[in-house]
């Protein structure tokens, strides 16, 4: 066995949901948490590796439940169509861009609606979970349902999990897709493998449909009412409520949708004021912050999820944004990283990522300053440990190149 290590931290939030801990100690040993306790009985033999992050918070790696890895979140079409278009080389360069982007963020697993059979076969052959070396742990679902052809052409065979487009993203005003009924979802999810099932609906009539047909999740979940809430909660079926959809659109708003993310200093593009998408966006994300607030009253468990890769919702940077609209909605900030990170690990099984507790790996982040300045400091990680080591990849202060 190895030499144990210790880890001090001036903050420690754990996953659990547990409030903050303060002034303590992680004892790591072959990149396993073997105790974590005061600091003050921080054991001071001598050659005792000591990691002083007294400074810091440390808190458990994100996960982002919901991603599009392979598609561009620009707000040019054309670019979005050139990234549609590109050879496998240029997709590839594009994927693992924005897989670099979600791990700069501290968002070490994802569950993505692409299919990245190419990349996961590759994965497969290394060992799972993220390693100080590799950046993000991916699950797949293969593609996503959308119609009976996408069905048909084998999409719910592919993947970790299932994900289904029932009722189109509540962007979508207008879908191009002939959509499936109730029956189809039920024939499909009975025919899924023992695969957890992601259900991407929106309104009162198909979520309720989406649980009587047996879902394990429902994302986005705009309109559903409390009736449906209670059932999620009854039912034990995790909600990705994907706010920050709603609050992109609202962004978008001022400028006829041309703004990508205007939080971010990315991407920004001039446009026209849209009226009446002010209106609408302001309803729904009042009604789905509401809508959170009650998820939370009715003990419904929840989870981080962005869309990113859909029009304006940025890769790493929009999980920090949907972390803020929890706790707008109520959560507590010990809460809010429960569902950014222990929530979706379990769901997903991402064994290696989820809440910092002993007999767990060492995995996780550090954030430099006070609780106060969380989620914000998250654009700006002091550090990133994995098993027990830091991060070979990440770079507080990147070296840019020509």
């Amino acid at each position: 066995m190895g030499r144990i290590q210790f880890i001090v931290a001036g903050n420690l939030i754990d996953g659990s949901g547990a409030e903050v801990r303060r002034e303590v100690f992680l004892a790591v040993q072959d990149g396993i948490i073997v105790a974590i306790a005061p600091a003050v009985g921080l054991p001071r033999q001598a050659g005792a590796a000591i990691a002083d992050f007294s400074h810091c918070v440390i808190l458990p790696a994100l996960v982002d439940c919901s991603v599009a890895l392979a598609r561009s979140p620009s707000v040019d079409w054309q670019v979005r169509l050139a990234a549609e278009e590109a050879d496998r080389t240029e997709k590839g360069a594009m994927l693992e861009r924005q897989i670099s982007y979600c791990h700069t963020y501290g968002v070490l697993g994802v569950a993505a609606s692409d299919d990245l059979t190419d990349r996961v076969e590759r994965q497969q052959s290394e060992q799972k979970g993220p390693t100080p070396g590799r950046l993000v742990d991916i699950r797949t679902s293969g593609g996503l349902c959308r119609s009976r052809p996408d069905c048909a052409a084998g999409t719910i065979a592919g993947g970790d999990f299932l994900k289904v487009d029932y009722s189109g993203n509540i962007e979508d005003r207008e879908s191009p897709y002939l959509r499936l009924d109730q029956a189809d979802l039920r024939r499909m999810l009975e025919h899924r493998g023992g695969k957890k099932a992601v259900v991407v609906a929106n309104g009162r009539q198909q979520v309720a449909e989406a649980l009587a047909a047996g879902c394990d999740a429902i994302e986005q979940g705009y309109g559903m009412g409390e009736a449906n809430l209670r059932k999620m909660a009854e039912q034990q079926v995790l909600w990705i409520p994907s706010v920050v959809r709603a609050k992109n659109g609202l962004d978008g708003s001022a400028s006829g949708g041309d703004v990508c993310c205007r939080f971010s200093q990315r991407y920004v593009a001039p446009g026209k004021p849209d009226p009446g998408a002010e209106v609408f966006w302001k309803k729904m994300l009042a009604e789905q912050l509401t809508q959170l607030r009650l998820a939370r009253k009715f003990g419904v468990t929840t989870a981080v999820g962005t869309g990113a890769g859909s029009v304006g919702i940025l890769h790493g940077e929009s999980l920090v944004e949907e972390m803020k609209l929890f706790i707008k909605a109520g959560y507590s900030l010990a809460e809010t990283i429960r569902c950014a990170s222990e929530n979706g690990a379990r769901f997903f099984g991402l064994e290696q990522l989820g809440a910092l507790k002993v007999g767990r790996p060492a995995t996780f982040l550090i954030a430099r300053g006070s609780i106060q300045q969380l989620p914000r400091k998250l654009a700006y990680l002091e550090g990133i440990y994995v098993d027990g080591a830091p991060s070979s990849t990440y770079h507080k202060n990147p070296v840019k190149t020509a």
